[in-house]
């Protein structure tokens, strides 16, 4: 498939990235397979205050869009056996003491009514804290070099009251991905990194694709992202945190990859290269409240009874767009940069652009709820 550079061709597609600059982000890459061929380009800058662009092939941190990839890893070992979609996630992880309701399926699709150990949002408006996630501010940023390890963050979670009883309504929650980690690293004896490297990333080639663990470093080349925070006595503070230690979100955005990978990634996954055909189907069998199967959302494009499979996710400051047709024929990918803050100030930038991009790959908007999972932060 031959690639068109934003030079050449797909001008509607430059232009929509170039308005994403004056809307709040620092840098945009998109990249586009369909019918037409491949077409990639960028706008904004890859630093603040300089001109160079960023780079196409750049690296970022993909936020939630490592709930795909672990989910798929998940359901791989679904079919090899060693783990029943269907079994008390509790059987796998008894020091917990997890609610024996609870089943691997429900940590996949987020009706296990754990807590969010990021924080919870409620319906009321009211939130909840947990760890001092990004929405904390300054109190993020002066630790966000410190590790937490997966379990820790999980007990907090389980230290908090549930949402609601298993399997009765539908929140997103990291703590349900931290969950998975600690499941299919139980039953492998190995990493989680191990055995994504066994199972995706070594047959599909993603050489720009990693789990850093505390590495706090992202490879070059790479666009920078940014924090913003309220100083006690009025002003703010802006700060580059590309570097950062990701184990504070563990398996609910911790990765790192490529729009290049991530279109090879979805591709393969919508097209059956990943998963039998019955769990694929499993997979992108969504639940009615979000739109949610086992670790994408699935959307409707229209009256014509089309559909797309997607997630997003935002990183501090780092944020990335997975969107596919089943099959994997058409995808779109994109790496978006801006200035993160506690108050979620991008949402409805991240909203509005979005909306632009997908409609004109796909001819269709965004669900709320995938909105929200980009620009809340994890």
């Amino acid at each position: 498939m031959s690639l068109i550079h934003s030079a050449e061709g797909r001008p509607e597609l430059q232009r929509i990235i170039d308005s994403m600059i004056g809307e709040g982000f620092t840098g945009v890459t998109l990249r586009v397979n369909d019918e037409e061929g491949e077409w990639a380009g960028s706008a904004g800058s890859s630093q603040l205050g300089e001109a160079a662009k960023p780079p196409v092939e750049g690296h970022i941190r993909i936020g939630s869009n490592t709930k795909t990839f672990a989910a798929t890893v998940v359901l791989q070992l679904v079919a090899e056996g060693a783990i029943g979609l269907d079994a008390p996630a509790a059987g796998y992880l008894p020091a917990l003491r997890l609610d024996p309701r609870i089943t691997v399926r429900m940590l996949l699709q987020h009706t296990s009514g754990i807590f969010n150990f990021t924080g919870e949002y409620y319906e009321d408006g009211t939130f909840t804290p947990g760890i001092p996630a990004t929405t904390a501010g300054r109190d993020w940023v002066e630790n966000r070099f410190r590790t937490y390890p997966t379990e820790e963050l999980v007990r907090l979670a389980l230290s908090k009251p549930a949402r609601f009883e298993p399997g009765t309504d539908w929140s997103y929650s990291n703590t349900n991905y931290a969950l998975l980690r600690l499941v299919i690293e139980e039953v492998t004896g190995n990493s989680l990194a191990e055995e994504m490297e066994r199972l995706i990333l070594g047959p599909l080639g993603l050489t720009g694709t990693s789990l850093p663990g505390t590495e706090a470093g992202i490879a070059e080349p790479h666009a920078h992202a940014y924090h913003r925070y309220e100083e006690d006595g009025g002003g703010r503070t802006t700060v580059d945190v590309t570097r950062q230690n990701p184990s504070w979100i563990s398996t609910g955005g911790d990765m790192i990859s490529t729009t290049r990978d991530l279109h090879t990634f979805i591709s393969a996954l919508t097209g059956g290269k990943l998963l039998p055909d019955a769990l694929l189907a499993e997979m992108c069998k969504p639940e009615a409240k979000a739109g949610y199967g086992l670790g994408v959302f699935v959307q409707d494009t229209g009256e014509d009874g089309g559909k797309v499979i997607t997630h997003n996710g935002g990183m501090a400051g780092h944020a990335a767009l997975m969107y596919s047709t089943p099959g994997g024929a058409k995808t779109l990918t994109a790496a978006l940069n801006y200035v993160d803050d506690a108050a979620l100030s991008m949402a409805q930038a991240f909203q509005q652009a979005t909306q632009l991009l997908v409609r004109e790959v796909f001819a269709v908007g965004p669900t709320t709820a995938a909105v929200r999972d980009l620009v809340e932060q994890e």
